[in-house]
């Protein structure tokens, strides 16, 4: 699907067929090009009425992370990670951006809000958007902040994983550590999206054709670096969690032999006792002693208290 924004004056219009740009003859008023998923044929519709050409998905999710922004002469070439906030996969797909001629062209492949949102921006105000650069800039800022938002709701939910480790912790250990996992996982992810958007925009500072926007760009620079630091801080926090609920998990288990090992030394002693008096020597002064079962079993009783006594006194249980 291709979407062409088209502006004429303060008007704007979306144009969703190729054919009917051309016919309408007005290239040279679109501002944004928006493709998502297209075809092999839109593509090179668009290569020519444009004069450009774009680089294959399997060539934009190649390149190197060092070669995501690429500029010269007229073109600016940009791929970024967009988070796809999966519950059970979360994943950074990557669009690619061309600014050439202050027209912007984006490629994706997968629905995205940020894509939506920035629509109806546009559509609402488009008086405040003189070009594709303007727009790219806006693409950004809108990403940033549901970035930040994937922040918070992460650490709202390390939050109550760590409340839950605390108070409502019920044996579920293979579960609460595969949580604190899916937890590491995403913000790993979300830590590449922000450095991958933090070294776009030093790059975008660096170019001229952003002079305009650079006021912009600087602050969506000190916007990243303070989620890159909230994301250290929730790596942190988990790290924390996780060494607390091993400790939790290693007293639970000292609990356990704790008490096997009470039970050991409190039956250990009758059974001495059972052994001895189960022996088959024809001597035992005791065998013609009419009160030495209840002996026998009066003296297993008291062995097998006196230790409870005595771990009571000393507190050992």
């Amino acid at each position: 699907m291709v979407k062409c924004y088209v502006k004429t004056g303060h008007r704007l219009e979306i144009i969703k067929s190729l054919e009917i740009l051309q016919e309408s003859k007005q290239q040279k008023n679109v501002m944004w090009i928006d493709m998502l998923r297209p075809t092999r044929k839109e593509v090179l519709a668009i290569e020519d009425m444009f004069d450009i050409k774009f680089p294959t998905k399997q060539e934009s999710e190649e390149i190197e992370i060092s070669s995501r922004y690429w500029e010269e002469n007229d073109r600016i070439e940009i791929n970024s990670y967009f988070l796809i906030a999966n519950e059970a996969n979360p994943y950074n797909e990557t669009v690619s951006f061309i600014l050439q001629n202050k027209l912007l062209f984006s490629i994706r492949y997968k629905e995205l809000h940020t894509f939506d949102k920035f629509s109806k921006r546009f559509l609402s105000t488009p008086k405040e958007f003189k070009d594709g650069f303007e727009i790219f800039s806006q693409i950004l800022d809108i990403r940033i902040d549901a970035d930040a938002d994937a922040i918070e709701n992460l650490s709202k939910e390390v939050v109550k994983l760590r409340r839950h480790v605390f108070t409502d912790y019920t044996n579920d250990d293979e579960e609460i550590l595969e949580k604190i996992s899916l937890f590491e996982d995403f913000n790993m992810k979300i830590r590449e999206n922000l450095t991958d958007k933090q070294r776009i925009l030093t790059s975008l500072l660096k170019s001229l054709a952003f002079r305009e926007q650079s006021d912009d760009v600087l602050i969506m620079l000190k916007d990243i670096k303070s989620l890159i630091e909230h994301t250290d801080f929730n790596f942190e926090r988990l790290d924390y969690l996780q060494s607390i609920f091993l400790g939790m998990l290693s007293i639970e288990q000292n609990k356990t032999v704790k008490l096997f090992t009470i039970v050991n030394v409190v039956f250990l002693p009758p059974t001495l006792i059972a052994s001895v008096y189960g022996m088959n020597f024809k001597v035992m002064p005791e065998l013609g002693w009419g009160y030495g079962y209840l002996f026998a079993v009066a003296l297993m009783l008291i062995s097998a208290f006196t230790p409870l006594y005595i771990f009571k006194r000393k507190g050992w249980m």
